[in-house]
C-alpha cells in the first residue's frame, strides 16, 4: 500500500471502510470545488475557482506549503478532505522548530456525512504534519465541529471559535462555551472577494493641460496620475496628500474634491479588484512647477501636455479615465468608470 494511502475508520456505507490518500495537484480543482460549495458562505464563481486551483495545485507538490488528504467517492469524486497551509513562525517552547499550520478547510459531500469521513481525513492530516515536526496548529470552525476538533487536542476562544492546537500533548479542553453565529467573521472575512485601494490626483497647469508623472518601474502604464495604494488605516484623502509629497515634494491643503471613482475587475495575474478615489489637485502656477523634486525610484520625468496628446502615450484605458477625469472637474459631475485596466 502507498504510505500516503491509509485505511480509515469510517464506514462506506457497505459494510467495509474509506481509504484516506494524500491529495496531490491534480486534487486541486476537486478541493476548491468542495471549499466553494461546503465551507465558504457563498459559492464562488467559476473564475474564482480556476485562480484557486492554479494557486492551489503546485502547493500540494513535494516543495510546496500544503498538505491535504482526501477520500473518494465511487463516482470519482471527493466524498471528503482536509487542507492544512504550513508556514514559519518564531520558534517557542511549545513549537521549538517554529513551524505552523493552519488547517484551511474541512469538508464532507452532503451524501457521504456520518460516516466518520471528517474524522479520518483530519487525522491523516494531523498525523502528516506531527510527522513533519509541526506543533503549532490554528483553524476556525463551527460550533457543531468544536467537539470533533477537542478530541483531536484543540481548545480555543467560544466567541470566535478561533481553535488552536499548540502541541500533540496538550489536553483536551473541557469547556463548552457560549455559542457564535454560524459563520465565524474572520471566516467570513476570508470569503469576501479581495481588493486593493488607490488614490490619485488629477494635477494640471494653468491652461488645463494634465500632469503626467513618467513611471520607471510600469512599462504597461508608463505615465502616472500623481497616486498609490493605501497604507493600512489611512483615509484615501490622507493617502492622496502623502502621495503627493513623496512623489513631487509639493503639499497639497484641500479640501478634499472628489472627480472620480474608478473600478478595476480582477484581471491576469492580479487576481484582485481594485478601487480608485482621484480627486482634483488643483492648478500649478510656475513657481510651483518650478518645485517639483520627483522620486527616482518611481518616475524619471514630469509632463504637462494638452489632454489630446496623452492618448498616444498611454494606454486606452488609462487615457479614458484621464479623459473622464477632467471632464469632471470642467462639469462639477464626478466621474464613474468600472471596466479601467482591461484594455
Amino acid at each position: 500500500m502507498n504510505p500516503d494511502t491509509k485505511t480509515a475508520a469510517a464506514s462506506n456505507g457497505f459494510g467495509g471502510s474509506a481509504s484516506v490518500r494524500a491529495a496531490t495537484a491534480g486534487d486541486a480543482e476537486a478541493i476548491c470545488r468542495m471549499r466553494s460549495a461546503y465551507v465558504l458562505s457563498a459559492p464562488l464563481a467559476d473564475e474564482w475557482l480556476r485562480h484557486g486551483a492554479a494557486d492551489l495545485a503546485p502547493r500540494l507538490t513535494s516543495t510546496g506549503d500544503a498538505r491535504a488528504f482526501v477520500i473518494d467517492a465511487p463516482d470519482g469524486t471527493l466524498a471528503a478532505c482536509a487542507l492544512g497551509l504550513v508556514s514559519p513562525v518564531l520558534p517557542a517552547p511549545s513549537y521549538p522548530r517554529g513551524l505552523s499550520a493552519r488547517v484551511q478547510l474541512v469538508a464532507t459531500h452532503p451524501h457521504h456525512r456520518r460516516r466518520g469521513y471528517a474524522r479520518a481525513v483530519v487525522s491523516a492530516l494531523l498525523d502528516r504534519l506531527v510527522d513533519e515536526d509541526v506543533t503549532l496548529f490554528e483553524l476556525h470552525t463551527s460550533p457543531e465541529a468544536a467537539p470533533l476538533y477537542r478530541e483531536f487536542g484543540f481548545s480555543g476562544s467560544a466567541a470566535l471559535m478561533r481553535m488552536t492546537r499548540r502541541s500533540t500533548s496538550a489536553p483536551p479542553s473541557t469547556a463548552t462555551g457560549s455559542r457564535s453565529s454560524p459563520v465565524p467573521p474572520e471566516q467570513h472575512a476570508q470569503s469576501l472577494p479581495p481588493s486593493v485601494a488607490f488614490v490619485c490626483l488629477y494635477v494640471t497647469d494653468e491652461d488645463d493641460r494634465p500632469l503626467g508623472l513618467h513611471s520607471v518601474y510600469s512599462p504597461s502604464h508608463p505615465w502616472h496620475m500623481i497616486g498609490g495604494a493605501l497604507d493600512l488605516g489611512e483615509t484615501p484623502w490622507a493617502a492622496a496628500v502623502r502621495e503627493c509629497r513623496e512623489e513631487t515634494g509639493l503639499t497639497i491643503a484641500g479640501p478634499p474634491r472628489l472627480l472620480a471613482s474608478v473600478y478595476g475587475p480582477p484581471r491576469d495575474r492580479r487576481p484582485y479588484s481594485t478601487v480608485q478615489f482621484v480627486f482634483d489637485g488643483g492648478r500649478l502656477g510656475e513657481d510651483q512647477i518650478a518645485r517639483i523634486v520627483l522620486a527616482p525610484d518611481e518616475h524619471d520625468e514630469a509632463r504637462f501636455l494638452p489632454l489630446e496628446q496623452w492618448q498616444e502615450l498611454m494606454p486606452a484605458s488609462d487615457f479614458a479615465r484621464l479623459r473622464s477625469v477632467s471632464e469632471a472637474r470642467r462639469t462639477g459631475v464626478a466621474a464613474y468608470l468600472d471596466t479601467w485596466g482591461t484594455t
